[in-house]
């Protein structure tokens, strides 16, 4: 295949490559408060009805269900492609809108749209997620923290680009997300494709090492972001050198393809599996005898840590405690993310992007470190992933009370805890799945997991942020549909952080009844390389 045919490895990392990028334009569902005034101002709407406007777009991910069924039946390139053309309806109808070249339509129509632009992402993540799960499954949370990591810098990206390039104009801010998502998953789609995973020592000794570059390369562009987000307001020659400079930064990951196809053609890794082939074929002809063992190893009832389907994986009450304490966190969070506008302007700031950039890029370090770090204490002692799902749940809830209180910087505070936490559920939680019910159905596990974003937002964003926040509106003399003042989202806090306060309930329960499984998975991993115990 083109350039890279003679290296199957750099295409691997190639294919990884563009994953990155995807997942950096995929953020675009959790940018609605970079233009949901406008909309609200056009349309004559309550914060009710804006907040359900909010629910339809997390809706669309409701029907990522549907690629999760094909997503071990059709091609990648296929899924990528049906997500990029759903996304560019989707969010161009929302910029004819926005910039006022058609009049607004009616508000169901508008809710379609916003759900066919919410479930585009759902085929894109899907496609990657899976895709590269299975391709690296021996580095699962490295993968799950890199990939969710960009995907928690694109909203970051698009509205420090936005910022730079148009001054925070929405009409072009949703221009942007029409056309930039579309041409990266053709991109994509000519590339990533499901490889084998690493089968020797070897092998997985190289992708620890690559893995520790794309964070490296992560990081970086995150400290860029928040260097320029925290300096001020900017120049237009700073701002194009700051855009000229991210662009680099993003394409930096493709050093590491580059690197293996001019500089690390070594036949070492075909070597080692000569060695290791025969150790392999030894052992399975030594199991081969005890056919009888196997037929009923296929008819018991699969327990953790093996492949379910997804009758079987319902039927267990891990998978409800699981899905239960996703629901805490992300629902929450996506209640601030949906309502970031109407939260700064209650507390007197009128331009709210740098917080938005805030949840994003802290958000970042959250997906990042914890993708690394679970992976790093599971070879290490066993530490059950999800220990770290129900730290982030104290976290989080320490951020509602520090917004509820509403003293001098609450804003700052709150937005980078609930980044950061955010970040580290929608990490750890599919990683975490992918370990307790295998990757056979991983897609469609996946999907159902993601359910929970609708689900929250609806309970958290569309009942109860909406119903109170115009509860405190029409409470003051001459009230109208806008709220000033801290009372206006505090019970909203509240009740939010008693959420995750349950929620950590929940992921320490799961955590004790996986214990034997992680130390099941660390027993495994240093038996078979253990330079990186």
């Amino acid at each position: 295949m083109f350039l890279f045919s003679s290296n199957f490895v750099a295409e691997k990392w190639l294919g990884f490559v563009t994953a990155i990028w995807v997942q950096t334009i995929c953020g675009n569902n959790y940018t609605f408060a970079n233009y949901s005034d406008v909309l609200k101002s056009l349309m004559f709407l309550t914060q009710m009805q804006l907040n359900n406007l909010s629910v339809a777009k997390d809706v669309g991910k409701a029907f990522g269900i549907f690629s999760g069924l094909v997503s071990d039946r059709w091609p990648t390139s296929v899924i990528l492609m049906i997500g990029a053309i759903m996304g560019f309806i989707g969010y161009g109808v929302q910029w004819l809108v926005v910039s006022q070249r058609i009049t607004p339509l009616p508000y169901w129509l508008m809710c379609v749209f916003l759900c066919l632009g919410g479930n585009s992402s759902t085929w894109m993540n899907t496609a990657v997620l899976v895709t590269c799960m299975r391709s690296f499954s021996k580095n699962r949370g490295p993968v799950s923290g890199i990939l969710k990591g960009y995907l928690g810098l694109s909203t970051a990206i698009f509205t420090d680009v936005c910022t730079a390039l148009f001054s925070s104009d929405p009409s072009k801010f949703l221009l942007m997300l029409t056309i930039v998502p579309a041409v990266i998953c053709l991109i994509a789609a000519i590339f990533l494709r499901e490889t084998p995973s690493a089968s020797t020592s070897t092998e997985e000794n190289q992708e620890t090492r690559f893995f520790n570059v794309f964070n490296l390369i992560a990081v970086t562009v995150a400290v860029y972001l928040l260097v320029f987000d925290i300096s001020g307001p900017h120049k237009h020659l700073v701002s194009l050198v700051f855009t000229i400079g991210l662009l680099i930064l993003l394409a930096m990951p493709l050093l590491v393809p580059l690197y293996l196809l001019f500089f690390k053609i070594s036949p070492s890794l075909d070597k080692e599996k000569q060695i290791h082939e025969p150790l392999l074929t030894q052992k399975i002809e030594k199991e081969e005898p005890c056919p009888k063992v196997e037929e009923v190893e296929i008819k018991r009832k699969p327990v953790l840590g093996e492949d379910h389907t997804i009758i079987e994986m319902a039927k267990t009450v891990d998978f409800w405690v699981l899905f239960l304490s996703f629901l805490c966190g992300v629902g929450t969070g996506l209640c601030v993310m949906n309502n970031m506008g109407q939260m700064g302007l209650a507390l007197g700031y009128h331009d709210v992007s740098l917080f938005i950039s805030f949840i994003s890029i802290w958000g970042f370090f959250g997906r990042i470190l914890s993708g690394s770090l679970s992976e790093y204490y599971i070879r290490k002692s066993g530490m059950p992933r999800l220990v770290w799902n129900a730290a982030a749940q104290i976290l989080m809830a320490v951020g509602y009370i520090t917004l509820a209180m509403a003293l001098p910087g609450s804003l700052y505070i709150g937005s980078m805890l609930v980044g950061i936490c955010y970040g580290v559920r929608l990490t750890i939680t599919p990683a975490a799945a992918s370990e307790l019910f295998g990757l056979k159905y991983y897609g469609l596990l996946y999907n159902i997991l993601i359910l929970n974003l609708p689900i929250g937002s609806f309970i958290f964003s569309g009942l109860i942020a909406g119903y109170l926040y115009d509860l405190e509106a029409t409470s003051v003399p001459g009230g109208g549909n806008t709220c000033i003042g801290a009372h206006c989202f505090r019970l909203v806090y509240l009740i939010m952080a008693f959420a995750c306060v349950l929620g950590c309930g929940l992921d320490l329960l799961l955590s004790v009844r996986t214990k034997k499984i992680y130390s099941k998975i660390h027993i495994e991993r240093n038996l078979v390389n253990p330079i990186l115990r």
